[in-house]
């Protein structure tokens, strides 16, 4: 690239690196500013569903409005996260309006009680607004790829304060086994800017600290090492079910409108049956109260279920919070039945499944010393190593790009994805 071509000149270095400090600080500010509103946004719809129940019988409305505002912007074929991936991977520009339709489309989704996250409306929200700045700015195409990937970080980390697991995440996950390293300078910068001005306007990271250090011993690493196997497997399952949920509905209802009512009326039903709304919206309280050792074992599968419904009919929103929420509820529930303490079993799932699902272990790793602290770093690499090797090329974005798979050291010629995996190349 050349981005890198100019680095091996010294007269050319400082032009580059004032150049891309400017530009990163820019996209971070604004950054900031744009993930403070949304978090603000979703964390007022939500306090208002969580006062008026009755919402949730408004979820097929809600899901109506979704549908006609895709029609209405002419984005009837979006492909959500992975449409940004292929704009990283392709260096091709994000449509403006991206912005403003999955703004919205997520409050919806959160206002009337869809089980979904987040991050993904994160990532598209910085997407589309770094490339029109990038066009206004008229950065080159190369340029315009790093500095999108700038704006994912900088939303990203406005939105959850973790500044530098945003800056690492927008690097890794596009292109498995591989770091997309120019990038580096723009998305630090962009990410602790934002995450900054974020924090001054009220959004702080949802940190917890665990007290207890585990020990490596004989007793221990059994328990622990059957623990991210089951991580591993439990990916395999998410990533299967997420995809063939996906395609089934599609098949079975080709309709949009059909199909997102259908989503509607199962995620209803669902809600009546369990009897409480704990598993609509994004289920961050409930991984943060499986880490404190509060969950029920068959609280991963209800949220499973309650998302992969809700996702697969045309609802919008994130895949990640949720995962945060299965691992960490599985983590618990099966961690007290190996002898674990049910709290760090509980963060061990959070991370190793969005390791998993994700195919980001360097950004896992990161992400366990922002949201628990480091006194157990090891006890996270090693689930993080095997729950990553074990669910194989599997994950969430069939956009990613496997460029070295986890069963060869070569790479690989492109090939057709099977349902829920990637491309090698």
């Amino acid at each position: 690239m050349k981005i890198l071509e100019e680095l091996h000149h010294p007269e050319k270095y400082f032009r580059i690196f004032f150049k891309w400090g400017l530009l990163g600080l820019l996209m971070g500010v604004l950054g900031g500013l744009l993930g403070a509103f949304f978090h603000h946004t979703l964390h007022f719809v939500t306090e208002l569903r969580g006062e008026h129940t009755w919402l949730i019988f408004l979820l097929p409305l809600g899901g109506l409005l979704t549908v006609g505002l895709y029609r209405v912007f002419g984005m009837r074929n979006n492909r959500g996260t992975n449409e940004i991936i292929d704009a990283i991977l392709n260096h091709e520009p994000v449509n403006p309006l991206v912005a403003p339709v999955i703004f919205i489309a997520t409050a919806i989704t959160h206002l009337f009680g869809g089980s979904a996250g987040r991050e993904g409306a994160a990532l598209q929200l910085g997407g589309s607004v770094a490339s029109k700045l990038g066009k206004l700015l008229r950065l080159k195409e190369e340029e315009q790829t790093v500095f999108i990937m700038s704006g994912m970080s900088a939303v990203f980390a406005g939105l959850f304060g973790t500044s530098l697991t945003a800056t690492l995440f927008t690097m890794e996950f596009a292109s498995v086994g591989t770091i997309f390293s120019p990038a580096l300078l723009p998305c630090y910068l962009a990410a602790f800017t934002a995450g900054s001005v974020s924090a001054g306007l009220g959004v702080h990271a949802e940190t917890f600290m665990l007290e207890e250090t585990v020990v490596f011993t004989a007793s221990t690493n059994w328990r622990v090492l059957i623990l991210a196997l089951m991580i591993g497997v439990l990916g395999i399952a998410m990533c299967f079910l997420f995809h063939k949920a996906e395609h089934l509905m599609a098949k079975c209802f080709p309709n949009p409108w059909v199909r997102i009512l259908a989503g509607a009326v199962v995620v209803m039903a669902l809600t009546l049956m369990v009897g409480d709304h704990r598993y609509n919206g994004a289920g961050m309280d409930m991984a943060l109260a499986a880490v404190e050792g509060n969950a029920k074992w068959y609280d991963f599968l209800l949220k499973l279920l309650f998302t992969a419904v809700t996702l697969s009919t045309g609802f919008k929103g994130g895949e990640i919070v949720p995962t945060f929420c299965i691992g960490a509820t599985f983590g618990c529930a099966l961690g007290g039945l190996l002898g674990l303490d049910p709290g760090i079993a509980a963060a061990l799932g959070l991370v190793g499944l969005f390791c998993c699902v994700t195919n980001s272990p360097i950004t896992a790793l990161i992400l366990s010393v922002e949201m628990f602290g480091s006194a157990n770093l090891y006890l996270f690499a090693f689930v993080c190593v095997i729950a990553f090797v074990i669910s194989g090329n599997w994950g969430l974005y069939a956009s990613q790009i496997i460029q070295f798979s986890k069963a060869r050291l070569v790479r690989k010629h492109l090939r057709e994805p099977e349902d829920g995996q990637q491309r090698d190349v």
